[in-house]
């Protein structure tokens, strides 16, 4: 079933407008809605955030459309407490988002020309730098995203303004550098506290230097880690479940003995399997 095809506009009109009296209502009757604020629903927007993107990387559809009308309600709910403040409403909001695609997007709506992905994104940072009158184009990555995910979002604007390595194999040999800075920190097996500082800068640059290299190799870092900590948590649950069945406890193993668990746990299927159809 084709969900974005014209036939199923009025349906999907319908059931946003619902969502509004939906929310009407509950604004109005519910004692928890009634008492929620900008700030109170924050916290909460970000756990749903995180809830829809483990969705999409379990490739579990039926829990995405569950996790989308979450982050779907929130969004309604931001804006109906600013309507009530007399600030904007559902509509300005998308119709300002509207305006905003239209007008970053020359090359479909304008006369401009963007043949390949690289042109749009480049044309796409310069428009924004235009729209907010920032002076860096590094200015619009917000401050407070996770370390990680804020080094490929500034990488990506960097190369949406030319600055980026012409070919992976430099990315690598960066790589590899980085590599020596960091190992040359430790003089000893671990660094000492004099040099703890220089060994985490180090280290930082090291990790930038992976993020770079995972971008140009068309790898999204993010989710590269995540899917490791999964595989790590189904292994040592299994390591854990399998010392209990013969009636071990972890701490009275040795690490051979743990060893031999892990073995067999990495012979598991794979707890993350592929995202069809969410690429």
């Amino acid at each position: 079933m084709e969900n974005t095809s014209s036939a199923r506009r009025p349906a999907q009109l319908e059931a946003f407008g619902r969502l509004l009296d939906v929310l009407d209502r509950l604004r109005t009757e519910c004692p928890w809605d009634k008492k929620q604020t900008l700030e109170s629903l924050r916290h909460l927007t970000i756990e749903e955030t995180y809830e829809l993107s483990d969705a999409i990387i379990r490739g579990d559809l039926t829990d995405l459309k569950k996790e989308l009308g979450d982050v779907m309600l929130h969004l309604t709910f931001y804006a109906k407490i600013a309507s009530e403040q007399g600030a904007f409403d559902i509509a300005d909001v998308l119709n300002a988002q509207c305006e905003k695609l239209i007008f970053r997007h020359p090359h479909i709506y304008g006369n401009t020309t963007a043949d390949t992905e690289e042109d749009v994104k480049r044309n796409w940072e310069q428009l924004k730098l235009q729209e907010k009158g920032n002076s860096s184009v590094l200015g619009g990555v917000p401050s407070s995203l996770p370390a990680l995910v804020k080094a490929m979002r500034i990488q990506e604007k960097a190369r949406g303004a030319g600055f980026d390595w012409e070919r992976p194999e430099k990315v690598w040999e960066k790589v590899q550098e980085e590599l020596q800075e960091f190992q040359a920190e430790f003089v000893t097996p671990y660094p000492s506290e004099a040099n703890q500082a220089s060994a985490a800068a180090e280290f930082g640059d090291l990790l930038f230097s992976l993020i770079n290299f995972a971008r140009h190799a068309g790898i999204n870092p993010e989710e590269a880690l995540e899917r490791t900590n999964r595989k790590f948590i189904q292994r040592f649950q299994y390591l854990e479940s399998a010392a209990a069945e013969d009636g071990h406890q972890l701490r009275d193993l040795t690490l051979a003995q743990m060893d031999t668990y892990w073995e067999q746990a990495k012979k598991l299927p794979p707890v993350t399997p592929p995202t069809p159809g969410l690429k």
